[in-house]
């Protein structure tokens, strides 16, 4: 547990500086911030690419599967990468954190060098779920250590770091993906396993903190325990709610990226801010375009310069109140990212979102962590994950079907041509060559006229939805939990 006092001069109702909460930050903490930070980077590296790697119609060098098999991947990577932890975080109490994360580093190692080597589908996705399992037993660990280095007064402050040095490392994972696959696809895969074999030697550097419970018991006593103590109804309740704002969050990483490769003209940002070269994406009929993850990389760039302050300036506002505030904003962020086909309007939304996320994300963690009993905060850091697990997997199904039918670009061409030309004998990775062939358009006069036959930009409306009704039950939930918690919860 971390040394932190609070002087005797202090009132009890003043916050604290921001400087001296930070100082008040035991070695543990930062230790696991950094362990933190290089997995993300190796994570994100991977993880903003892929949508295009695994289903952009067009893309050289990528698996061309459909959209609807990209949200069955994605559906089982949620579900290995989200409920998993629910097991393991009770493990990694009962274990010790330290020795999770060694596991998990092992095992997204695994993960990372099948990816890099199998171009069919099943074989990729256990490669997928291998690299999940490995992130999920390495959640619990990082965040049960977190749990136990923070007090109620620096958590706010002590989550919001947290959440900017994994972002630092989110920022930096797109343009090391925009490097490694300049070089090859496998290259991405191969340079992101060597980035996370460095927290073997972060290991080194800390003592692990006591998890605070009892360190006895069979693996049978700590899973029995793990499931039974998740039926507790406002814990059921959360998780819930939350799921649907996980359903509607995931969206920006699985489906903007395509969405923005498809439809997002972004050549008048690109020459209005004289954007340097590295992050752009040469496109030989709409020019020079800002690569779709530099634009996504607009959300961990913001969330590293604000994300403390942020944090800060809301620690003494009621933590359920803060999260209903950020489902809100990420939602009218989302649909705005894919209003129209402008550059700037994609960005403006994405900006948006990422202020949501400041508000909710965080302190969804820091909520439960708050909440969780002595001795269990691995655990209920791993409960932590099933809102992800549940909302990302129902939503990649859901996604999936979505932009096949109403977003996806080459579809869209094939089903045009279909109808207007009565031609049905085209490969989805040549559709649009084929429509500006028949139509006698160029490809940026085509690409607008399917906007506005389809409408791509309504099958964003569905998702925001689901965010919002997160948000007005997350109202109710605070209004009939607040007579069980303390004020200052």
């Amino acid at each position: 547990m971390s040394a932190v006092s609070t002087s005797a001069a202090t009132s009890p109702g003043k916050k604290e500086g921001l400087g001296r909460q930070l100082l008040s930050m035991s070695r543990p903490f930062w230790m696991v911030n950094i362990m933190e930070m290089l997995e993300r980077l190796a994570y994100y590296g991977v993880r903003v690419v892929i949508p295009i790697y695994i289903a952009q119609a067009d893309e050289i060098g990528g698996l061309h599967f459909s959209q609807t098999d990209k949200g069955i991947i994605f559906l089982w990577w949620a579900l290995f990468q989200s409920l998993t932890p629910m097991l393991s975080g009770g493990f990694a109490d009962r274990y010790g954190y330290k020795k999770t994360i060694a596991v998990s580093i092992v095992i997204k190692i695994v993960g990372y060098l099948m990816m890099a080597t199998q171009r069919e589908f099943w074989p990729f996705l256990i490669g997928c779920c291998v690299l999940a399992f490995g992130t999920a037993i390495f959640k619990p660990g990082v965040q049960g250590t977190m749990c136990q280095a923070l007090t109620k007064k620096n958590s706010s402050v002590g989550w919001g770091t947290f959440y900017m040095l994994v972002n630092i490392g989110g920022f930096l994972g797109p343009p090391l993906a925009h490097f490694l696959y300049g070089i090859s696809w496998p290259a991405v895969f191969y340079g992101c396993a060597i980035i996370v074999s460095l927290n073997f030697l972060m290991l080194l550097t800390y003592k692990d903190p006591p998890a605070g419970g009892e360190q006895k018991g069979s693996p049978f006593v700590v899973l029995w325990v793990t499931i039974k103590k998740i039926f507790n109804l406002r814990l059921i309740v959360f998780i819930i709610i939350m799921s649907g704002f996980w359903l509607m969050f995931m969206q920006l990483f699985d489906m903007l990226p395509n969405f923005i490769v498809d439809w997002v003209n972004s050549s008048k940002l690109v020459a209005d801010l004289h954007l340097p070269n590295f992050m752009l994406q040469q496109n030989s009929t709409r020019g020079p375009q800002l690569a779709q993850e530099w634009m996504i990389n607009a959300n961990p760039g913001l969330i590293i310069i604000a994300v403390v302050l942020i944090s800060w300036m809301v620690s003494r506002m009621r933590r359920l109140m803060s999260i209903l505030i950020g489902i809100t904003i990420a939602s009218v962020g989302l649909v705005l990212s894919g209003f129209t086909t402008s550059g700037y309007i994609c960005m403006l939304g994405i900006l948006t979102f990422s202020v949501g996320e400041m508000l909710s994300s965080p302190k969804m963690n820091e909520y439960l962590g708050v909440i969780a009993p002595e001795g269990e905060k691995g655990l209920y850091m791993g409960y932590a994950n099933i809102p992800q697990g549940i909302g990302w997997g129902v939503g990649s199904i859901f996604a999936g079907h979505v932009y096949d039918t109403m977003g996806d670009k080459a579809n869209l061409a094939l089903d045009y041509m279909a109808k207007n030309f009565n031609v049905t004998d085209v490969s989805r990775t040549d559709a649009m060559n084929k429509l500006v062939e028949l139509s006698g358009m160029n490809h940026i006069d085509a690409t607008s006229m399917l906007w506005s036959v389809y409408h791509p930009y309504k099958l964003w409306y569905q998702f925001a939805a689901i965010g919002i009704a997160s948000a007005v039950l997350m109202i109710f939930y605070a209004r009939w939990v607040k007579k069980y918690e303390a004020p200052d919860v």
